[in-house]
């Protein structure tokens, strides 16, 4: 369950800000943005980190660009194909330290100024799941200050419930590998998954999930939410923001 695990740590929780501009003095200090010397395939290695004061990512798509300077999930981003097959490597830096909001308005201005990026908000109907609480009410409970956290067995969590959502959301898209050898990848945009536990602040635990021959990941994790944290995933239709892309250019300007 390796895949995309770079990506799920240092996600932006997924608030809408469908064409949101970037504020006046957001710019990074310093910036590169380069085409990738050499393609790992969509969505499967996009390495993104975060740090006070710069954002870097490797072979990263520019529908997973968009999706963290937007804060959305990456079914939430529409545009055309090439999104997801055009890779690029990004080092920005800027100074003093950065909240995550500012960060992503940071992108979002990047990606207007190297990328010619236009775009504009709008509502539909989708398939989605709704992150829930069980019947027999949530087992986790949010991190105070001064708490010792231990590290357990499995998939190591640190978050608020939007972005484990959006963890779920990447993770449902993984389709079982029939060779346990080989890596599991992203077989595509995932299902958005919202948020709808009501549960705040942050969160630290570990998820223990184990593959099983004839199982898929999502009655997996669907075990494993109940079992071990008391949530559960809802399967609906629901009306969704989505971000349209109305112009990109695939090569960035000059650094």
């Amino acid at each position: 369950m390796r895949a995309l695990a770079l990506i799920i740590v240092f996600a932006i929780p997924g608030s809408v800000v469908c064409g949101q501009a970037a504020p006046a003095g957001s710019a990074f200090d310093v910036a590169s943005v380069r085409q990738s010397q050499r393609a790992v395939g969509p969505d499967y290695n996009n390495q993104i980190t975060y740090s006070p004061a710069g954002f870097r990512a490797r072979n990263v798509t520019l529908r997973r660009l968009i999706a963290e300077a937007y804060r959305l999930q990456l079914n939430q981003i529409v545009g055309p194909e090439w999104l997801d097959r055009n890779e690029y490597d990004v080092e920005a830096k800027a100074s003093g330290e950065d909240s995550r909001e500012l960060m992503a308005a940071r992108l979002r201005g990047l990606l207007a100024e190297r990328f010619k990026l236009a775009t504009h908000g709008e509502t539909r109907e989708m398939r989605v799941y709704e992150l829930v609480v069980g019947q027999a009410g949530a087992k986790i409970h949010p991190v105070k200050d001064g708490d010792t956290v231990t590290a357990r067995r499995g998939f190591h969590f640190h978050g608020d419930m939007q972005r484990f959502a959006d963890l779920l959301a990447v993770q449902l898209s993984i389709p079982m590998a029939s060779n346990p050898s080989q890596p599991m990848r992203a077989s595509g945009p995932p299902v958005p998954v919202l948020d709808k536990t009501g549960l705040q602040g942050t969160y630290d635990f570990s998820v223990d999930i184990r593959p099983e021959l004839g199982t898929d990941l999502f009655t997996l994790w669907q075990r494993a939410l109940e079992d071990q944290l008391g949530l559960k995933l809802e399967n609906r239709k629901s009306t969704v923001e989505v971000l349209v892309v109305d112009a990109l250019e695939k090569m960035p300007t000059e650094n």
